[in-house]
């Protein structure tokens, strides 16, 4: 099987009308991330290696190919994973190249930690 490479400075619909250039694909894009159970470990991933259960509450993920810095942007969300009107925090936290630190609380007070049933986690930015 041969290996190919297409070399292309912008991406543009079949009009022409919309074009987007490549650097915008390559800096916009979600370089890794995950959903997963606290309790349990991840349902699905991209990028990742590991989620390592730290503490009550507390969870490491481990990114497969580094960040370039740790000055990335991170974006979760969190559920209960029932009805309850019982609001629920991830908190990430401790940032470096090839690891994040996620923190889930029980509450919008940030002192009760808790495992959450249902947490996802995005990270934007330069990869190594």
């Amino acid at each position: 099987i041969m290996a190919s490479i297409l070399r292309v400075d912008t991406l543009t619909d079949a009009s022409s009308n919309n074009s987007t250039a490549m650097s915008t694909i390559n800096q916009g894009s979600g370089k890794c991330w995950v959903q997963y159970n606290a309790s349990t470990a991840a349902q699905d991933s991209f990028n990742t290696t590991s989620l390592t259960d730290s503490a009550t509450g507390k969870t490491v993920w481990t990114i497969a190919s580094d960040m370039n810095n740790d000055d990335y942007a991170v974006t979760t969300a969190v559920g209960n994973g029932d009805s309850s009107a019982t609001s629920c925090t991830l908190d990430p936290h401790t940032f470096a190249t090839g690891t994040v630190s996620l923190n889930g609380f029980a509450g919008a007070d940030t002192a009760s930690l808790a495992d959450r049933s249902h947490c996802c986690a995005m990270i934007m930015g330069d990869l190594a």
